[in-house]
C-alpha cells in the first residue's frame, strides 16, 4: 500500500481511495424443519418468514394490559359458542413458508392444527396489538399475509399508542376496512357474532404524554 501524504493540500485534487469495506455474508436460509428444532431447542419464539427468522421481542406495559383486557371481554362473549381463543403462544402458520405468532387467534369449529398441536392453520379472527416498531408490520406484511387464509374473516388491530383499532372485515364484495377512535365506539365482530367497546379494551390504559 502506498503512503499517504502528509503534506496540506495533498488531496485538493485527488482524494485518497477509501478502503472499500468486506461484503457482510447473506443470512443463513433455515428449512422448516430447522426452524422447528431451534424453538424447541431455544425456548423462544421466533416468526419464520421465507427462509429467514425473526426472534420475538416483549412487550410494553400498555401492550399486556390491552390483550388482558381483549381476553377477558371475548371470553365473557364467547363462552357459550363454538369459538375458542388462542394466546401469542399458538403458531399460525400462513403457508409453507411463512409461519407468524399472532397476539391473539379465534378459531371457530374444529380447530386444525399441525405439528404435534403446536400450529393453527384456519383462524377466523385474528388480533394484532400494534406498536410504533411493529405498526408497518402488523397493517401491511400480516394485513396481507391474514387476508390471504381462506378462513379468516376479520382482522383487528389495536394501537396500543393511542385510541384507535382498524378492522378488515371479509364480505361478499371484498374486504372492508373501518377504524374506530372514540372510547364510546363499539368494534363489530359479525363472525363471532358480537362487539366489543373501545372503553373496555382501552380500560386501565394510559398514554405517555397524555
Amino acid at each position: 500500500m502506498a503512503a499517504l501524504p502528509d503534506t496540506p493540500g495533498a488531496f485538493a485534487h485527488s482524494p485518497p481511495r477509501l478502503l472499500e469495506a468486506a461484503p457482510l455474508p447473506p443470512p443463513p436460509v433455515w428449512t422448516v424443519p430447522e426452524y422447528f428444532l431451534l424453538e424447541e431447542i431455544a425456548q423462544r419464539k421466533f416468526e419464520y418468514l421465507d427462509g429467514q427468522i425473526y426472534s420475538m421481542s416483549g412487550g410494553t406495559s400498555n401492550h399486556s394490559e390491552i390483550k388482558v383486557n381483549l381476553v377477558f371481554e371475548l371470553g365473557r362473549r364467547l363462552r357459550d359458542s363454538d369459538c375458542w381463543m388462542r394466546d401469542s403462544d399458538m403458531r399460525l402458520k400462513v403457508n409453507q413458508q411463512r409461519y407468524v405468532y399472532p397476539d391473539l387467534s379465534v378459531v371457530c369449529g374444529h380447530a386444525q392444527l399441525e405439528d404435534n398441536a403446536t400450529t393453527l392453520t384456519n383462524p377466523t379472527v385474528v388480533v394484532e396489538v400494534a406498536s410504533a416498531s411493529t405498526s408497518g408490520y402488523d397493517r401491511a406484511t400480516k394485513l396481507h399475509f391474514y387476508r390471504s387464509l381462506p378462513s379468516v374473516q376479520a382482522y383487528l388491530i389495536i394501537d396500543q399508542g393511542q385510541i384507535l383499532a382498524e378492522l378488515h372485515s371479509r364480505s361478499d364484495s371484498g374486504w372492508l376496512w373501518q377504524t374506530f377512535s372514540e372510547l364510546s365506539d363499539y368494534v363489530p365482530l359479525e363472525a363471532l357474532g358480537c362487539r366489543i367497546a373501545l372503553a373496555d379494551i382501552y380500560r386501565g390504559i394510559t398514554f405517555t404524554g397524555a
